[in-house]
């Protein structure tokens, strides 16, 4: 592993390897742009990037990236029906007010959408909760519940249930407890701090 991935988070890392090399990508929710500037630079794509905070896109705009500001909770009506191969949104889903909304933006814009999330059903968080009676922090970026972003709790089977409800194939799932440690799906809602998604939008019934 090379120096500057050991300076990638590993879920940022695991989205990279779904990606295609070459392909047209928009990173929702960018940040700072680490995720953009990675596949770039590692998967040579075109990346787009939308970010709320205008520190954040000034970030971006210093690293070379193409990156504008705006609200996702407004979805992404600027962006034509498939014009996107990927649609990325990381560790982000549980800050939103209309996550089902996002979802079917994303895949509409996107042949594909790609979701990392972090777990509230890990068996810490759950211990939290039972030992303490207090709400715990999210598993991969805690923030307490009343911190000025404010969180759903969210596990990776409400997800899953979530994606059948809206008719969502969840075509690839990833699911990680550690650094770089996989966890198979049968344990992944108890052991797993996040879950990586890719998912495409089901076939209408004949």
């Amino acid at each position: 592993m090379s120096q500057s991935d050991r300076a990638v988070r590993p879920d940022l890392q695991a989205i990279a390897n779904l990606v295609a090399e070459e392909s047209l990508v928009l990173d929702l929710g960018c940040d700072d742009g680490t995720l953009l500037a990675y596949l770039e630079a590692r998967m040579r794509v075109r990346g787009r990037g939308i970010e709320l905070h205008e520190a954040n896109v000034m970030e971006c705009v210093r690293r070379g990236l193409s990156v504008r500001q705006g609200n996702l909770n407004e979805g992404l009506a600027d962006y034509p029906d498939q014009s996107m191969d990927y649609v990325v949104l990381s560790q982000t889903l549980h800050y939103l007010n209309h996550p089902k909304h996002i979802l079917d933006e994303m895949l509409r814009v996107g042949r594909k959408a790609i979701i990392s999330l972090p777990n509230w059903g890990h068996w810490r968080a759950r211990l939290t909760l039972l030992t303490t009676g207090h709400m715990p922090e999210g598993p991969i970026l805690p923030e307490p519940w009343h911190a000025e972003r404010r969180w759903q709790a969210v596990t990776l089977t409400d997800f899953r249930q979530l994606c059948r409800q809206r008719r969502i194939t969840i075509e690839n799932a990833i699911y990680l407890s550690g650094r770089h440690a996989r966890v198979s799906a049968r344990w992944a809602n108890l052991r797993a701090v996040t879950g990586i998604f890719v998912l495409q939008r089901k076939p209408p019934d004949p």
